[in-house]
Formats: structure tokens, C-alpha cells, sequence
């Protein structure tokens, strides 16, 4: 057998079935009328959001990255809970300004920035981190047209990245920012326009598990931060110190130590230069927020042998949940926390392979895993389905269109 990943903390049986937030799995699928379906916990983010301003210093912002996950009722709740919004398109501004967010809280980055994507953001009064010169002369120019005064920060590509980040976004050639060594010139040309300056955001990677690594990325993002603002003048008004948090996804992952990245951000603060004394940071946050909050649940429609081995054929599969089969930046496909949900704690009683609806033999969702025997009507549930999950998979593939979603 195949080992599933650690399922998160939080969720408990009632009467043998999985419930989420005090609700049965049957009950919330009642509730929709169909599955595939997704479910996110607003308790769990709740309590997630709550553990993170405990653990960090008192200065230091929180904010949402809405690539994460940009359902419509979780950024609302968002809304109630974290300091700013950080958004990669036009489309998802316009999902955070639909969910009442103020454009004052929303800071807009991304490589590929159309001219109508910078019009909206400045027109509005978002934040753009300007990715290259490039960049930053439409901007001019569109600000200029409009007759308004952008807010403009720089993305920052720094020399180094995320020690054992899943997605390493800095050192060396990167399509995203702007060279460390170039920045204070493009500084000073912004702070000489009159552009509102909003100062760097600085992104080295993402999901790592390594504790020490993203404390000691932090340390190097300051010391760069402060060498920048040195070199560009003028003191720093804001820094995005980026995120980088992990969640475990699959065997023998574990969680990140809170309380150490905060005690070692909190050393740091306390010993900061002259140039960011009065700087306010923040870090960019979204799978760590919301990715352990979210279920993704999938009905049993057959059950079937072939060669001994046991397949459960579900009505969802990797056109709603493509990190969970493996094939969205995985190179070894492993599994991801799985379970039966209608028989939720039960132990295991054989080897099955749960997959997709879809003619490929990459819809697979566990691979020769040990689950409790399950039967057609049977409910599973895929975990970590919180974030990079809906948005992030082909809902369109073959036609079978998208999960439904919910908050509850």
C-alpha cells in the first residue's frame, strides 16, 4: 500500500460520517443537491487567521493572496479578518472589489499586466507592484491620461529564494520583478514622478515546510529591503516580505513552527536599521490561510477489479482537484490526505485506487491506498482542498464543468 497524507486537525466523525464545522458530509451535499462539491471550514480559517496574529509580531500586517482560492463568500469573510488583498489579475481585483474589499487594501502583482489591468488598478486606487521598467512606463503613461496619481511599489527579484519552497519565485533569471541591483534606480525615477511610493514587495518562494528556511528568507528579505531603501534614498514606506508558508500535503510532512518564525521576525524587528524603523510590513499569505480549511468531496458511482486490483470510480476527479492527482507541479505523484467520509475513522480493510470520471489515466486521486471498504454511494473526501483547488484545475475538461462550492 501506497500511504495517504496527514489529514488536518479539526475534522471529527459524527455517527461514523465526516462532518465539517459541526455539519455531516450527507447534510452539506443534501444542501447543494450534488456533488463534486467543495467545502470550506470558516471556523478553521477563523482559527488559523487567530493563530497567526498570536505567533507574529504586533507590527507586521496580514494579507490574503487571492490566487489561493477567490470564492466569492471566503473573500468576504477575508475581508472581516486580515489587513490587505493581494491580487495576480484583473479579473481577481474584480472579484475582491465585488466582495467589498477597498481598493486602498489591495496591492495588484503579476508579470503580465494588459494596459486595461493597469488602467482598472490605478483608476481605482490599487496598489500596483510593477514587475519591470517596462511596466512601470505604462504605467506612467495611463496615470498620466487618466489624470491620477498611481500608487506604485516594485517587485523585488531577489539573489536569493525559499530553501525548500515547492515554487521557488526568486535568484537567478526570473520572469517575476524586477533585478535586486536595478530597483533603486526605477525607486527614485517613481519618488521623482510623484507617484504615490508604496515600496517593495519581495517574493522568494512559496510552500516550505522548513521552518528555519523561512525564517532565515526573512532575515535576508529585510537586510535587502534595507539596503534597497539605502540605495534609493528615501525611507521605506512598506515592505512585502512575502510568504512562503507550507501546509503538509503529503506522508511524513509536518507542519511549519509558528513560534519560531515569529520569535526569530520579532528578534529582527526589534534590530531593525534606521532606513525601516518606521516601515510597515507585511506578509502575503493564502494557502496557509485557507488550504487545510477546504474539502473536496466526491461521490462513489462504481466499483470495479481489474488484474486483483480494486478501483473506486468517482464522479469527480483531477478537472477539479488537479494538484491532488499528481500533475500540477508534482514530478513523483504522491497522495494526498484521503478518506471515506461516509465511513469517516473506520479502519482500513483493503487496497483501492480512488479515480476520476475522465478518460485519462492521470485522473487519479489515491493511488493503491489502504481506505475502509467503500461501495457505490459512498462519499470521499480529498483534504488540503482549500486552496489551488477549484481555480486551479481545468473545470472545463471533457465538459463535465465545475464542483459546486460552499462556505459554511
Amino acid at each position: 500500500m501506497k500511504p495517504l497524507g496527514p489529514i488536518p486537525p479539526g475534522f471529527a466523525a459524527i455517527d461514523g460520517e465526516l462532518a465539517i464545522a459541526g455539519r455531516r458530509v450527507n447534510e452539506l451535499v443534501a444542501q447543494t443537491g450534488n456533488t463534486p462539491l467543495f467545502v470550506y471550514s470558516g471556523d478553521q480559517v477563523r482559527n488559523r487567521v487567530a493563530e497567526l496574529r498570536a505567533a507574529m509580531p504586533a507590527r507586521l500586517a496580514l494579507h490574503y493572496a487571492v490566487k489561493a482560492n477567490p470564492y466569492g463568500p471566503l473573500l468576504a469573510l477575508m475581508d472581516g479578518l486580515v489587513d490587505g488583498f493581494d491580487v495576480a489579475s484583473g479579473g481577481e481585483l474584480a472579484l475582491a472589489r465585488a466582495a467589498g474589499t477597498d481598493p486602498a487594501r489591495i496591492s495588484f502583482a503579476g508579470p503580465g499586466k494588459r494596459d486595461d489591468e493597469l488602467e482598472a488598478a490605478i483608476a481605482s486606487g490599487v496598489t500596483l507592484n510593477l514587475e519591470s521598467e517596462g511596466e512601470a512606463d505604462r504605467a506612467f503613461a495611463i496615470a498620466d491620461h487618466l489624470g491620477a496619481v498611481p500608487r506604485l511599489a516594485v517587485r523585488v527579484n531577489p539573489d536569493f529564494d525559499l530553501k525548500g519552497s515547492g515554487m521557488k519565485m526568486g535568484g537567478g533569471a526570473k520572469p517575476f520583478g524586477v533585478d535586486a541591483a536595478r530597483v533603486p534606480a526605477l525607486a527614485r525615477r517613481i519618488i521623482a514622478s510623484g507617484a504615490h511610493w508604496q515600496g517593495l514587495h519581495i517574493f522568494a518562494g512559496s510552500q516550505s515546510l522548513d521552518s528555519e528556511a523561512i525564517a532565515e528568507t526573512q532575515a535576508a528579505t529585510l537586510d535587502l529591503a534595507a539596503q534597497l531603501a539605502e540605495a534609493s534614498g528615501s525611507p521605506l514606506p512598506r515592505c512585502n516580505l512575502g510568504g512562503g508558508f507550507g501546509i503538509p500535503y503529503f506522508p511524513a510532512d509536518t507542519p511549519i513552527d509558528l513560534s519560531l518564525i515569529g520569535q526569530r521576525l520579532e528578534a529582527r524587528f526589534a534590530a531593525l536599521p534606521a532606513v525601516l524603523q518606521e516601515t510597515r510590513f507585511c506578509i502575503e499569505l493564502g494557502r496557509y490561510l485557507v488550504g487545510e480549511a477546504g474539502v473536496y468531496l466526491t461521490r462513489v458511482i462504481d466499483r470495479k477489479e481489474s488484474h486483483g486490483e480494486v478501483f473506486l470510480v468517482v464522479d469527480g476527479g483531477l478537472h477539479h482537484q488537479l494538484a491532488a492527482s499528481g500533475n500540477f507541479g508534482t514530478v513523483v505523484r504522491r497522495n494526498y490526505p484521503v478518506a471515506i467520509a461516509s465511513r469517516f475513522g473506520a479502519p482500513d480493510s483493503e487496497e483501492v485506487s480512488v479515480v476520476g470520471c475522465l478518460c485519462t489515466p492521470l485522473d487519479r486521486l489515491a493511488d493503491k491506498a489502504g481506505l475502509p471498504r467503500a461501495e457505490v454511494g459512498d462519499l470521499v473526501a480529498v483534504f488540503c482542498a482549500g486552496a489551488y483547488g477549484a481555480s486551479a484545475s481545468p473545470a472545463q475538461f471533457l465538459g463535465h464543468g465545475p464542483a459546486c462550492e460552499m462556505l459554511v
